[in-house]
């Protein structure tokens, strides 16, 4: 790219009109629009695991029971969706990239990119530098209420100042890497980093 990122992540973007805050080619929705590369799974509690990763080296790994007791962190945040719908003011619940790194005796990530895993095979990628100092977490509950496995329950990444595919639905792992590798809709023409105020939807923009 160009240009170096524009973090604008959960304490980075003030709360001004409406109009400051949709980003250029968005329409504001009420409701929560359903988008998926394929069938939804259905969560097994018992099998679930998430775990981080540097390179092909695990560093730690949380059943379900033991990612819930780990502190939660409340936010509200503007989310935009590449196929331009923008939601405003929606409330998320998780364990924020800071915490889990903390929790795996981590003061910062061990490379400066990552490729989020999904349940189905689904992968995106994220610089190191756009998940933490708030900026991201894994999200169990919307609006005060378990997440559903159609918005991407029980856990999805949540990057809010990103298009919101970077906000992977079903995520399982974070691998962080020395190079960058394109996930998905990466390697099928979507833009590599995806800034909803620069309009970077497709490769090129």
């Amino acid at each position: 790219m160009s240009e170096p990122p524009i973090s604008r992540g959960f304490r980075g973007r003030g709360r001004g009109g409406q109009s400051a805050r949709v980003p250029p080619g968005q329409h504001l929705v009420t409701d929560f629009p359903v988008l998926s590369a394929g069938p939804t799974p259905e969560p097994d509690f018992d099998s679930w695991r998430f775990t981080l990763e540097d390179g092909e080296s695990p560093l730690a790994e949380w059943s379900w029971a033991e990612f819930n007791a780990l502190p939660r962190t409340d936010v509200t945040v503007d989310i935009h969706c590449v196929t331009t719908w923008s939601k405003l003011d929606t409330a998320w619940r998780g364990v924020s990239i800071d915490t889990l790194l903390e929790a795996a005796g981590l003061s910062e990530p061990p490379g400066p990119f990552t490729l989020i895993h999904c349940d189905g095979g689904y992968t995106t990628n994220v610089p190191s530098e756009d998940i933490v100092d708030g900026k991201a977490m894994v999200a169990t509950l919307f609006d005060g209420e378990e997440l559903h496995p159609e918005h991407g329950g029980p856990a999805r990444l949540l990057v809010p100042h990103l298009y919101f595919w970077k906000s992977a639905k079903w995520v399982r792992r974070i691998q962080f890497l020395d190079e960058e590798v394109p996930g998905f809709w990466e390697e099928n023409g979507y833009h590599i980093y995806g800034d909803p105020w620069r309009e970077q939807r497709y490769d090129g923009d």
